[in-house]
């Protein structure tokens, strides 16, 4: 198979300049390429049916012998319709084609052909239009279907697959060793590309798919348990001195011993000579920043330098001015790295760091520039994971001598699915929040109640309190969805007169957002009407109402973010979800909502109600693209496949035995993105 990733796909039969562009389009740009393209679905054309018996309103085959030629008649609009009929042994029912000349030649009288399509009915009148057709001594039993693009439809990539697995060797080498598809029961490599593109029967299909998706999950393991130790290499920092406890004893409130427990791992990590690469993963409020600063606190008093690098400058900020206050009165210099710092102030960081002489620096992308050095740098923790790559975080570390790396997410994964995403990284998750956070109590409401909502925000306003409201889009748009400029002004003038109202969206210049959060922060503003640019990490204790628009617009995950941004003081607070969405999905995702505060639980139900495509979005987590398995419905083949790896590895740490030769360069394959980056 490896050599067949550097055949050019214009090199099969019927693949010219413009289609292997059009194979571009998809991400096929060799024959490997196209074998491991697999088909999204199947027709099943094996137990056709009558027009009489057809299912409503859904696909299916029929049997049929033609009765009459289709022929064609001009219609309105300058089309063609083409009509013939067939009879399935039971009925007699009409073929109709549009501007297709061709059917009348292809479809011939007294012969018989398997239709595929859906069947329509009126008054024991039977119609299929536009179906595919073979003839039926020829009629495959299952059909492939590819994701197309136009110009390149799924016929046509059929027709390439098969030249292409004309191709695979006859000594095709099989990754997985015999050894492993015996213990699970696994088809060869060989029986499993040609069934999953041109299977006899969809059990058969079935059978090649689930060796497919083990080898695609044994593969990625086997890929990032390689990449983890190369990346807990000798670090150029040994935590000689654990000073956690006394940095404990600095702040104003006690660690859960969740938190304790993470700092502990971490510190452990440290202390052991070679580079920790740690995710924290928690859910919102679970005090993973506390872990960092105590983590930060350790290498400065070490002698190392410590950077942490956040999403955003309001966050980067927020993060500054809290450790500020308990670094610097500990002699440990602190200072602040984002776009919008003045030139004065970011030469004197630059040297600082340069020298040594800052113990600690907080940044946003900024860090990455080519003009920041470390002296010393030994720690490097990047916050909200999901909105930074792989080799972003790389590229900090590589300011430093293999420096000790520490990532958090907000994000709660399933431990299993977290394995698997973060699998380079050791795992430490926070699952108890610090005393005193309250259940924030959320409701669902539709909008004519919004008037209703509007009176508890003032109530909560006059009480001294501030508000969230979140609005999907910045200007006005199709659906009536609501704009963050229009809304804001229709609170200053119609519904909460006399209340301070601000707007906070992502085309403001990072200036201007830092001025109207840190209005906020201060309380002088008391309604924010925002975008999703608040959803990362910004802390308002005096916050008590989210309430978000069009919530039916969100995952659930990131509707508990949004509501994470409340509870943060002693009052009580609330989370209200305006929409008026009735489909089943979002009355169920809201009610999950609504029931739990618990992240992990909620997490849980977006796997299975958005499927993970949706869940993970756009994120650059930085892994390969999986072609055929599926994160959340696969969570079977993926325990097995992490067990497979755990056993392969113990005895071969670096796929150096023969019988793993094959699994060591499809290794190579999946993650040379990231050694190409």
């Amino acid at each position: 198979m490896a050599s067949l990733y550097r055949k050019e796909i214009r090199s099969l039969k019927g693949v010219g300049e413009r289609r292997a562009e059009l194979f571009q389009k998809l991400g096929v740009s060799s024959v490997g390429a196209l074998l491991r393209d697999y088909p999204r679905a199947y027709e099943d054309l094996s137990s056709p049916c009558t027009v009489r018996s057809a299912p409503a309103g859904a696909p299916c085959a029929v049997r049929a012998c033609v009765t009459e030629s289709p022929k064609g008649t001009r219609i309105r609009g300058g089309m063609t319709l083409y009509r013939g009929r067939a009879d399935d042994g039971e009925s007699e029912f009409s073929l109709l084609f549009f501007n297709n000349p061709y059917v009348a030649d292809l479809l011939r009288e007294g012969h018989e052909y398997v239709f595929y399509g859906k069947v329509t009915a009126d008054f024991l009148k039977y119609e299929m239009t536009s179906p595919e057709f073979f003839p039926a001594e020829t009629c495959p039993a299952v059909k492939p279907v590819y994701h197309q693009t136009q110009g390149l439809n799924s016929r046509l990539i059929a027709g390439c697959m098969k030249e292409a697995l004309l191709l695979l060797p006859e000594n095709l080498l099989d990754p997985l060793p015999p050894s492993v598809r015996e213990e699970y029961s696994l088809c060869g490599l060989r029986e499993a590309m040609e069934q999953i593109h041109f299977p006899v029967s969809l059990a058969a299909a079935e059978t090649a798919r689930r060796r497919l998706i083990f080898e695609e999950l044994l593969v990625l393991q086997l890929g990032l348990s390689l990449m983890k130790d190369r990346g807990t290499g000798e670090s150029g920092f040994r935590l000689e001195d654990d000073r956690s406890e006394e940095f404990f004893r600095l702040l104003p409130y006690s660690l859960t011993k969740a938190q304790r427990r993470a700092v502990g791992e971490a510190i452990t990590d440290m202390s052991s000579g070679r580079v920790m690469n740690r995710l924290v993963q928690g859910d919102v409020g679970s005090g993973k920043t506390a872990v960092a600063a105590a983590l930060c606190y350790c290498a400065a008093k070490n002698g190392m330098q410590a950077a942490l690098m956040a999403p955003t400058e309001i966050l980067a900020r927020q993060h500054y001015e809290a450790l500020r206050k308990i670094f610097e009165p500990a002699g440990i210099p602190t200072a602040l790295l984002t776009a919008s710092v003045s030139t004065a102030q970011k030469v004197e960081t630059l040297a600082g760091l340069a020298d040594g002489s800052i113990g600690l620096v907080v940044g946003t992308h900024a860090l990455l520039s080519r003009n920041v050095t470390f002296r010393r740098l030994g720690l490097v923790v990047t916050d909200e994971q999901h909105r930074f790559g792989v080799s972003q975080r790389a590229a900090l570390s590589e300011k430093g001598d293999h420096p000790h790396l520490l990532v958090m997410s907000a994000t709660p994964i399933p431990r299993t699915l977290a394995l698997m995403i973060y699998g380079d990284l050791d795992l430490s998750v926070l699952d108890e929040l610090p005393p005193g956070r309250q259940k924030i109590r959320t409701y669902a409401i539709a909008s004519d109640k919004r008037l209703r909502a509007f009176g508890f925000l003032r109530k909560q306003i006059e009480a001294g309190h501030q508000c969230y409201i979140i609005c999907p889009m910045i200007e006005e748009g199709q659906n009536d969805m609501a704009s963050v400029t229009q809304y804001a002004e229709k609170l200053r003038s119609k519904w909460l007169p006399g209340c301070s109202i601000a707007a906070l969206h992502g085309r403001m210049k990072p200036k201007e957002k830092d001025s109207v959060m840190r209005h906020f922060a201060s309380g002088e503003v008391s309604v924010l009407v925002s975008t999703t640019v608040v959803e990362v990490g910004v802390d308002v204790p005096n916050a008590t109402v989210m309430m978000v628009e069009n919530a039916e617009r969100y995952g659930l995950s990131q509707l508990h973010q949004l509501r994470g941004r409340v509870g943060r003081g002693k009052d009580q607070s609330y989370c209200i979800l305006v929409s008026d969405a009735q489909n089943e999905e979002t009355t169920a995702r809201l009610g999950v909502l609504c029931a739990t505060n618990d992240g992990f639980r909620i997490a849980d139900a977006d796997l299975k109600l958005r499927g993970p495509g949706d869940f993970f979005g756009n994120r650059q987590h930085g892994l390969p693209a999986l072609k055929i398995a599926d994160m959340a419905a696969d969570m079977d083949c993926l325990n097995l496949a992490q067990k497979a790896a755990r056993d392969i590895l113990s005895a071969d740490p670096s796929l150096d035995l023969p019988e793993h030769r094959g699994l060591r360069a499809e290794t190579r394959q999946l993650f040379s993105h990231l050694e190409r980056s």
